[in-house]
């Protein structure tokens, strides 16, 4: 039995170790996924504490993931980030204060936020879908099976949701 499925497995026995080690493995990579999908480190540490929440609500009630527990926590994470999303229709995105470059050139931070803006304009003009491949596949560094996982589609339907994605960036990109 592996590391994870040892813990998985004590997890659902409400150890408290396991529910605390499974944290730790996964908790930076799900923060960055919805940082990725938020560009606000401070929302995105609430709804990355809001995963696991539900983690332990679904322990407590029985409702274990059915098969990949990683793939079941990127669900839950994308769900939250729609929630937000619907919730916040006119959010704005803001920059993290750790990507402005040194305060000893101000050209450079100027030019790397109006960059960092525009990107993120551009993506958001993305349909959902396309915005949540692109973050899973690049941001994440996911295979297009491990995507198509989290997702819920077969491996063809996420590359040639990929394909569009990066087709309409690119599009998106030449209009401004």
């Amino acid at each position: 039995m592996t590391y994870e499925r040892t813990l998985l497995e004590r997890a659902k026995q409400y150890d408290e170790a396991a529910l605390g080690g499974l944290y730790e493995v996964y908790a930076p990579r799900i923060y960055a996924y919805i940082y990725r999908r938020v560009g606000d480190a401070y929302l995105a540490e609430d709804l990355t504490g809001d995963v696991f929440v539900r983690v332990m609500q679904a322990i407590q009630s029985e409702r274990f993931w059915h098969t990949s527990f990683q793939a079941w926590l990127y669900r839950i994470a994308h769900n939250l980030v729609v929630d937000h999303y619907r919730r916040q229709q006119a959010a704005e995105m803001e920059l993290d204060e750790g990507m402005m470059a040194a305060e000893d050139d101000p050209a450079c931070a100027v030019a790397q936020r109006l960059s960092h803006q525009h990107l993120w304009a551009a993506i958001s003009r993305l349909t959902p879908g396309q915005q949540q491949v692109l973050a899973l596949r690049f941001g994440e560094g996911m295979t297009a099976r491990k995507t198509a996982e989290v997702m819920g589609k077969s491996t063809g339907a996420i590359e040639a949701l990929q394909h569009r994605a990066l087709a309409a960036l690119r599009r998106v990109l030449k209009e401004e």
